[in-house]
């Protein structure tokens, strides 16, 4: 029973993964002949902490890892 369960939510999940989308594609050449994107737009704000954000993660998985280690005996 806990294997059809897994697999029909897998299934479900699977398939609204691919009809739902978070953002809509964009035209790269939208029809008239203008440009796709404006040059010197801004990134998103994410984009600037990306390297911090991966560091911090990790250091986060090594503390909570040798806090559940040390619990256990």
């Amino acid at each position: 029973m806990k294997k059809i369960y897994f697999k029909l939510v897998f299934t479900f999940c699977l398939l609204m993964c691919t009809f739902f989308y978070a953002q809509t594609p964009t035209n790269p050449n939208p029809p008239g002949g203008v440009g796709g994107g404006t040059p010197g737009a801004q990134a998103s704000p994410i984009d600037m902490y990306v390297y911090v954000l991966g560091i911090v993660a990790m250091l986060l998985i090594v503390f909570f890892t040798k806090k559940y280690k040390s619990q256990k005996i």
